[in-house]
C-alpha cells in the first residue's frame, strides 16, 4: 500500500544531521532464518492473539471505535474507507483535509457526520477513538506525537516519516503510551508471494542464502520536464527515494534485516514542474543502486529507477547453495534446485496468498483481540534507518553501518 496523496504544506521538523552509524553482529544461519520469519498471520486471516501492548484499552466487540481521518487522499478514500466501513461496530466520524471545504467535501461524499478546517481541531474531539494518518510523511511524526498525546490510537501511512531520527521519535512517543495501539500500513506490493517465499525460505529448500537481486524499475522513459510529484520533493519525503523503503519492508519479511549499506545515485531528470508550471530543481534521486548485507553475510544488489525505459520492469532472484527462486515481472514464482536443469513455476493458489486486512487488525488490536504483526512502528524504524542509510551513502560514497 502506498501513501497517500495530498495535504497541507508545512515546513519539515527534526531532519537527523547523518553522524554516528554502528555496526551490528552478524548472526548464524539458524538466527538469521528466523529474523527472516517475521509473521504474516495478519495479513492471511483472522488470528486470536492478545496484545501486549493496549491491553489497557481492550474494548468490547459491541464498544463502537470512532475513527477520525486526517488526510484524505486516494488510498484514504479507495481503500481505507471502504475497509473500515466492512469493520462491525467501526464508524468514521470525522475527516480533517487540506481546508475546511476539501474536508466537506470528503465528509459530504462518504456522509461522515463531522468535517473540520485543520488537524488540530479534529484530535481535539474527545468522541474520536483512533485517527488514520493519510499525509505525506513529513507530517507523521507530528499528528502521531499530537494524536498519543491526546489518548488517541494510531495508524499511519508509509513511509513511516522523512527519516529516522523522526520514527524512532515516534516509537518512542508510542512505547510511553501502551495502552494506545500504534500501526503502519503495511506494504502490498508482496503480498501474492509473501507466504510462498517465506515458506520455501523456511523449510531450507534454498539452502544456505548466498545473494539476492532485487529489480524495482519502472518501463517509462525519463520525464525530462514533468510534474514536481511530492515524492521528488526532498521537504515532503525526506529520506525516501523511489519506492525502496517499501522494498526493504518486503525483504524484511522474507531474509530478515541488513547489517550494513553502500549506494549510488543518480539524478537524471534535475527539473520539474510546481503547480504553477515553473521549473523547480529536485534533489531526490530517481535512480539507485544499492548493496547491502544480510546477517548471514549474504549480499543483496537492488536497483530502482524511474527513467529505464522499455526495461522488463520489477523481478527477484534469490539464490542459495542448494536452490534458487525467480520472481517475475507479474510475480508468478519459479524455482529449482541442485541437479535440476531449469526453474518451474511454484504453485501458489490464491486461497494460501496474504491480503490487506490492516484496518482489521487495527481495530481487533484495539479491542484487545489481536496482535499487530504487519508493520508496527519497530518495523518501521527499521526501513527508515535503512533508508537513511541508503541515502547517507550515496551522498558521502561509503558503507554505513545499521542501525543509523
Amino acid at each position: 500500500m502506498t501513501e497517500s496523496s495530498s495535504f497541507e504544506h508545512a515546513e519539515p521538523k527534526g531532519l537527523s544531521d547523518g553522524s554516528k552509524s554502528h555496526d551490528t553482529p552478524g548472526l548464524k544461519r539458524r538466527e538469521f532464518l528466523a529474523i527472516g520469519a517475521l509473521p504474516l498471520a495478519a495479513a492471511v486471516g483472522p488470528v486470536n492473539l492478545v496484545s501486549p501492548r493496549g491491553a489497557s484499552a481492550k474494548r468490547s466487540q459491541q464498544e463502537p471505535i470512532r475513527i477520525g481521518m486526517i488526510g484524505a487522499g486516494t488510498n484514504l478514500r479507495t481503500v481505507q474507507i471502504p475497509a473500515f466501513r466492512r469493520i462491525p461496530g467501526c464508524e468514521i466520524v470525522a475527516v480533517a483535509n487540506r481546508s475546511l471545504e476539501s474536508s466537506q467535501r470528503v465528509t459530504d461524499e462518504f456522509n461522515i457526520p463531522r468535517a473540520y478546517a485543520n488537524w488540530e481541531e479534529l484530535l481535539d474531539d474527545d468522541g474520536i477513538d483512533a485517527v488514520s494518518i493519510g499525509t505525506w510523511p513529513y507530517m507523521h511524526r507530528t499528528l502521531t506525537l499530537a494524536a498519543l498525546e491526546r489518548g488517541k490510537h494510531v495508524l499511519t501511512q508509509a513511509r513511516m516519516a522523512n527519516n529516522a531520527q523522526e520514527a524512532r521519535d515516534m516509537l518512542e512517543a508510542s512505547l510511553q503510551h501502551p495502552d494506545l495501539v500504534c500501526q503502519l500500513v503495511p506494504t502490498s506490493m508482496s503480498y501474492r508471494i509473501d507466504n510462498v517465499l517465506k515458506r520455501m525460505i523456511g523449510e531450507g529448500y534454498l539452502g544456505d542464502v548466498l545473494s539476492v537481486e532485487l529489480q524495482r524499475l519502472q518501463t517509462r522513459f525519463p520525464a525530462v520536464g514533468g510534474e514536481l510529484d511530492w515524492r521528488h520533493d526532498e521537504r515532503f519525503s525526506g529520506y525516501n527515494i523511489l519506492n525502496i523503503g517499501a522494498s526493504y519492508e518486503v525483504m524484511m519479511r522474507w531474509l530478515g534485516q541488513g547489517n550494513r549499506v553502500i549506494a549510488m545515485s543518480k539524478l537524471h531528470v534535475p527539473y520539474r514542474s510546481n503547480a504553477a508550471g515553473e521549473p523547480t530543481s529536485v534533489v531526490i534521486p530517481d535512480h539507485v543502486d544499492v548493496l547491502f548485507e544480510l546477517a548471514n553475510g549474504a549480499q543483496v544488489h537492488m536497483r530502482a529507477s524511474e527513467t529505464t525505459g522499455l526495461s522488463t520492469g520489477n523481478e527477484t532472484w534469490i539464490h542459495g547453495s542448494e536452490g534458487t527462486i525467480y520472481v517475475d515481472r507479474r510475480q508468478n514464482v519459479f524455482a529449482g534446485r541442485r541437479g535440476d536443469s531449469e526453474l518451474t513455476e511454484v504453485p501458489n493458489p490464491r486461497s494460501e496468498q496474504a491480503y490487506n486486512r490492516v484496518e482489521e487488525e487495527f481495530t481487533n488490536a484495539i479491542r484487545g483481540a489481536e496482535e499487530i504483526t504487519m508493520a508496527p512502528f519497530e518495523t518501521g524504524v527499521r526501513y527508515m534507518e535503512w533508508t537513511e542509510a541508503v541515502y547517507r551513502s550515496s551522498q558521502i560514497g561509503q558503507t554505513v553501518y545499521l542501525p543509523v
